[in-house]
């Protein structure tokens, strides 16, 4: 007769210890940019004055280290040139974190 050990198949894995240290809440920053049909275009319900003015607003976005979500949100009646002259903007200022939102509208 011989005897052999049973093999086991083991994963070693640090999990993490809890703690009973509150975590302050993540607070995410967002700013909601509105295309319009006209083409005119909202910085959190404000009006901005044009194409210069939302380019400066984009490149502050762009160079801060932490860049806060942008979402762009536009009409359903509003041309795509409109819609896309801002996306364009954005990437060509490195702004990285911009998402279209409010698509539910499009639906039908």
């Amino acid at each position: 007769i011989i005897t052999i050990p049973i093999q086991t198949h083991a994963v070693k894995m640090n999990m993490p210890v809890p703690s009973n240290d509150p975590h302050p809440p993540i607070v995410t920053k967002e700013v909601r940019i509105e295309v319009e049909a006209d083409g005119t275009i909202g910085w959190n319900g404000e009006v901005v004055s044009g194409r210069a003015d939302l380019e400066q607003r984009l490149a502050t976005i762009a160079a801060e280290p932490d860049q806060p979500e942008v979402h762009l949100r536009p009409s359903k009646s509003v041309p795509y040139k409109h819609v896309a002259g801002v996306m364009a903007s954005a990437q060509r200022l490195g702004v990285v974190k911009i998402g279209i939102v409010g698509s539910e509208q499009f639906a039908n």
